[in-house]
């Protein structure tokens, strides 16, 4: 560390990066791909903007490389199929934006130069969401709450005429019959559909099939797995031609590219070491495309995300290029791809790369909101837990204007993710270059559960919920310390959804945390599985085990079974909207807290769900973050208003 820098305690050390341009830094990109156009290609992407309560618009870079905004304000392209939503909007062939809009979950279509208008009908309480446009005709995925209890999903065609808008008998179905149904993807010739099912108990990362059947009149009436079924996942069937398609499948742990046909059966394309795929969180997850000379463009992790080109004869080259961590493939036009992701400084945007050349180009966003010096760089670390290795991203305090006394260690952050399949791939994300710039270290832990290191890993959580996470992010934790990177006695921990689960376990059953900060956090598994939505309604049965066999053991990891464990103090934050993880939960933590006299504050974020979209949300939860840790660990952050505990 540079002598001559003042010295200053960590976390008081003075910073450019304040909340508001990390709020800015932070939108979501949400598909993206190639659009003829009269005057020359288009690119299109969906894109939130966080200053307008995070709705989601749609962009496009015209021909000339001028970009304007497809979607005017307020229009919100944002399904709720399985609350997550994904595949909110997809284009016509002739230049049409058909698009879910999230107030009321009908499908329009902007045509150009027109104003939108409805292609289903109102007041149905039907869900829409993986829009597709092929073979000439609008495909989507319905998920209709209409009758009392559990949802029904479909996939259907919706007519581009406008009169399913008022008859909804009009809207096709063209197969039912599973749970849960993702990726349609109808054959060029519009003879045949390929699409992914799967029934509870299973999660489409634990049992997909890959279905096949032959359209008749618009509809499948016979249809044959051609891959899937117990311990296997297949994902995103894409067409090369009428007679061969791709899939992604993982039979041998990884998942890896596949190729099917009638005269050849399944057959892997290219066995990497990495996975290609991934937790199918969202109806629009995609991650591979397919060139015109059959070359797949595809995400490769393990831990971090590259791009990689698969050749029709299995070559595989590396593209290079700024995305390591988030990335989606979304689409591509002759040799080239859209991808999605983050670059290691943690700049998100879109890109499009040339799967011959390897040449790259911004199309949207990846601009630096800071000078690079200010931005931490990920130290890979990986430390032995005791059911085997335990992968961990460090970020130490990073300000090339500051320095810290002697003999002071950094406090840190302990990042869990959500999921729990999540993974974290090494981005210095806006966050975690906020809080390092003040001098306050940042560890993300990819726990066992988390994707991207292959099934074995991701399995090492079933039926352990609440023991491997929790044993894994305490064992990195405590690996810092013993490097004596870290003060040992100011470390926090700090997680959303399913890592706040995480985050209260951890408080609830280690001594090795000072503070906690849960968002949107699971206190009662009890409560979660009689209380969240259909999607994940038997995802406990794999983390912890089936009801009612399993209640007594879902009481014992419950963190608000152990209310002696909570003894530090924490602040949690919650959206009032949350159907995922309703309040009841954080309100549950905070009453405990309240009644042991444990230091605490507890925020409810009025129109924010699962997930904060809103600028204002972000700035506030962030400063509050910030304000909460400077409380506990005895500093004074210079930009944030000091927070009183209650």
């Amino acid at each position: 560390m540079d002598s001559s820098l003042p010295r200053l305690p960590y976390g008081t050390w003075p910073s450019p990066i304040s909340a508001a341009p990390v709020a800015a830094a932070s939108p979501r990109y949400e598909g993206a791909a190639f659009v003829a156009a009269p005057d020359g290609e288009e690119i299109w992407w969906g894109q939130s903007v966080p200053t307008e309560n995070g709705r989601t618009t749609v962009r496009r870079r015209l021909a000339d490389g001028t970009v304007e905004e497809l979607l005017p304000s307020p229009w919100n392209a944002r399904s709720r199929v399985h609350e997550y939503g994904g595949g909110a909007w997809a284009a016509t062939d002739d230049g049409a934006l058909c698009f879910v809009e999230k107030t009321d979950q009908r499908i329009w279509i902007l045509d150009p130069e027109s104003e939108p208008r409805a292609l289903t009908p109102a007041g149905t309480r039907m869900r829409f969401g993986g829009l597709r446009f092929a073979a000439g005709e609008l495909w989507a995925i319905r998920e209709d709450h209409t009758r009392p209890g559990v949802p029904a999903r479909d996939i259907v065609r919706v007519p581009r005429d406008g009169s399913a808008a008022t008859d909804a008998d009009q809207i096709v179905s063209v197969l039912a019959g599973s749970d849960f149904v993702a990726h349609p993807a109808v054959s060029p010739d519009g003879s045949r559909l390929a699409w992914i099912a799967w029934n509870h108990p299973a999660m489409p990362w634990d049992s997909t099939e890959l279905r096949l059947g032959t359209l008749v009149d618009g509809r499948i009436q016979t249809w044959q797995t051609i891959a899937g079924g117990p311990g296997r996942a297949p994902l995103q069937p894409e067409w090369a031609d009428n007679d061969r398609l791709f899939f992604l499948d993982d039979p041998e742990d990884r998942w890896n590219l596949h190729a099917w046909s009638a005269s050849h059966g399944p057959r892997c394309v290219a066995a990497v070491s990495e996975d290609t795929g991934g937790p199918l969180w969202s109806l629009g997850g995609r991650w591979y495309s397919l060139t015109t000379d059959g070359t797949a463009v595809c995400v490769s992790t393990h831990g971090t995300d590259r791009i990689i080109a698969i050749a029709p004869d299995g070559e595989i080259r590396d593209l290079g290029g700024p995305v390591s961590s988030g990335a989606s493939v979304e689409d591509a036009a002759g040799e080239r791809a859209l991808v999605i992701g983050s670059r290691s400084d943690g700049a998100a945007g879109v890109w499009l790369v040339d799967a011959a050349t390897a040449q790259w180009e911004t199309v949207a966003g990846g601009e630096k909101t800071w000078p690079a010096e200010w931005t931490p760089h990920p130290i890979e670390l990986t430390t032995e837990g005791p059911r085997g290795e335990v992968h961990a991203f460090a970020f130490p305090p990073t300000n090339p204007t500051a320095s810290a006394p002697e003999d002071e260690l950094p406090p840190y952050v302990v990042l869990v993710h959500g999921g729990p399949t999540g993974h974290v791939g090494g981005a210095a994300s806006p966050k975690i270059a906020y809080f390092a710039s003040r001098g306050i270290g940042v560890l993300d832990v990819n726990y066992g559960g988390s994707s991207g290191y292959g099934r074995a890993y991701r399995e090492r959580l079933r039926g352990q919920w609440g023991v491997v996470d929790v044993e894994d992010v305490r064992d990195a934790a405590l690996a810092l310390v013993d490097a004596g990177l870290a003060d040992p006695a100011r470390i926090a921990i700090d997680g959303g959804s399913a890592g706040g689960w995480t985050v209260l376990a951890a408080i609830a059953r280690t001594d090795v945390f000072a503070a906690g900060v849960s968002r949107y956090g699971v206190g009662d598994a009890r409560a979660l599985a009689a209380d969240t939505h259909d999607f994940e309604a038997r995802y406990l049965d794999g983390l912890i085990g089936p009801l009612p066999d399993a209640e007594e053991l879902y009481i014992e990891r419950s963190p608000l079974s152990h209310p002696d464990g909570f003894d530090v103090p924490m602040l949690l934050l919650q959206g009032a909207e949350d159907e995922v993880v309703p309040p009841a939960q954080a309100e549950a933590v905070r009453e405990l807290l309240a009644a042991r006299g444990i230091p605490h504050a507890y925020v409810l974020y009025e129109g924010e769900a699962h997930g904060f979209r809103r600028a204002e949300t972000v700035i506030h939860a962030l400063e509050t973050e910030l304000a909460f840790l400077g409380a506990v660990f005895g500093f004074t952050p210079p930009d944030v208003a000091p927070l009183t505990l209650s």
